[in-house]
């Protein structure tokens, strides 16, 4: 992937369509528009013209002329906007990539390039790709926030008080022989915890943030034959899942996702958990415990003419309480009778307490609670970069006497930040992240 080559992509959706939209970026797209126009149009204006190349007049569309370094990526950059036709499109995209110095691009390389010439940092570049793939209004929110530099700013501001720590006790390192270099102040070990502190209040809404951005994940649980793929149906308003009398249908993990007052909900529908000679049906059981083990909210359904049967103690949970999910008891077929215990009945034939439960399903996702632009947290890299600086400046608070290790935990914690920003990322981590993107993003 050569970074001085024009690359050209379609950037709208996929055609056919009313307009399409081609981009080009890089050192050749002034070139291209000479060619086309016989002069280059006014910049960031939008002009009306033919789309003529190799001397030939495919279609008459818009075209906008946008010099580096007052563009997307900071390159020479230019945008075609024609008509969506499979036949127009096809056409430009193979003139303009069997030109000399012009290739297709390749997934998420404008965004890339964008980042290369400091247009974005690392963290508003995931903002961007998050609001690409934004599929409910909390979603978009998030992302927004983030690629607008949410996240970005409150990480600069932490970056600053961390290069004033550094500074105060690096001069105690080098200087410490001159008379006018005296010992740290005395609120430099508070300043040091009141940065700790406020980096670990954003590090704790970690998992709100990836909630609004991936989802609730609510596993509909229970013994055979207690609704969970009839209630599945009438949540999703769909037919996900295959209902029968027959214990066992269910084998797999089905999931369906609802978009519930702008927050995602993921609804998985799982095996009856019960004792089975069956080796299929074995397996099924088993991701049904897997499942519930990662969930973020269980429903244990229990029908009233089913024997009641008790949700599954986990091991898992004796040393980490704390990740134990939180379970609700659905009494469900409420048509027929009411379940003793249960904190919400629902019917499926009737449509009884299904939009109960969808509201109860909202309010303890949490997403009623919270502003989704004001959370800043949401990717594992976020979780990963922020932890590394709180445990780096926890071990500042315990190496005062020693200032050395304490000048180097400090240069820790930095490092951690700006690996967030993506100013010292491997080239691998880069790779990865901008595979991701669609072609022409």
């Amino acid at each position: 992937m050569r970074s001085d080559d024009t690359i050209v992509a379609l950037s709208s959706g996929s055609v056919p369509s009313g307009v399409a939209i081609i981009r080009f970026s890089g050192p050749a797209a002034g070139r291209v528009l000479i060619e086309m126009l016989g002069a280059l149009p006014e910049p960031r204006r939008l002009t009306l013209a033919d789309i003529r190349l190799d001397g030939e007049t495919l279609d008459r569309g818009l075209i906008a002329w946008m010099p580096g370094p007052n563009s997307f990526t900071g390159e020479d950059c230019a945008e075609l906007q024609v008509h969506g036709s499979p036949a127009v499109v096809r056409v430009i995209l193979r003139r303009l990539s069997s030109q000399s110095g012009i290739r297709l691009a390749e997934a998420g390389e404008f965004t890339r390039r964008a980042f290369e010439n400091g247009k974005l940092d690392l963290v508003e570049a995931q903002g961007l790709g998050d609001l690409i793939e934004a599929e409910t209004e909390n979603q978009r929110a998030l992302a927004y926030s983030r690629m607008e530099g949410g996240l970005t700013r409150q990480v600069e501001g932490w970056r600053e008080r961390l290069l004033d720590l550094r500074a105060e006790i690096e001069a105690q390192l080098d200087f410490s022989d001159e008379g006018d270099v005296g010992a740290l102040p005395d609120t430099f070990a508070a300043e040091v915890e009141a940065l700790n502190d406020d980096i670990g209040d954003v590090l704790a809404t970690r998992g709100q943030g990836r909630i609004l951005r991936s989802g609730f994940r609510v596993v509909l649980a229970g013994p055979p034959n207690a609704g969970k793929s009839s209630l599945l149906n009438a949540l999703s308003r769909s037919e996900v899942a295959i209902v029968s009398d027959e214990p066992g249908t269910t084998r797999d993990l089905k999931e369906a996702p609802l978009d519930v007052h702008g927050q995602l909900i993921i609804l998985i529908d799982s095996a009856g958990l019960r004792d089975t000679s069956s080796k299929a049906e074995a397996i099924g059981v088993e991701r049904a415990k897997q499942a519930m083990i990662g969930a973020d909210q269980v429903l244990w359904l229990q029908a009233p003419d089913i024997a009641a049967v008790l949700p599954p103690i986990f091991p898992e949970f004796d040393t980490e309480p704390w990740r134990r999910p939180p379970i609700m008891i659905v009494g469900t077929k409420a048509d027929i009778g009411l379940v003793e215990g249960a904190h919400l009945s629902v019917s499926v034939t009737t449509g009884e307490g299904i939009e109960a439960l969808l509201d109860k399903l909202y309010e303890v996702s949490g997403a009623g609670s919270v502003q989704a632009s004001e959370l800043l947290v949401s990717h594992e890299r976020d979780r990963e970069a922020l932890l590394g600086a709180v445990m780096a400046l926890a071990r500042v608070s315990e190496q005062l006497d020693n200032p050395e290790l304490a000048a180097e935990e400090l240069r820790a914690a930095s490092y951690a930040l700006e690996r967030l920003l993506g100013r010292m990322d491997a080239e691998s981590v880069l790779d990865r992240l901008f595979s991701a993107f669609c072609i022409g993003k």
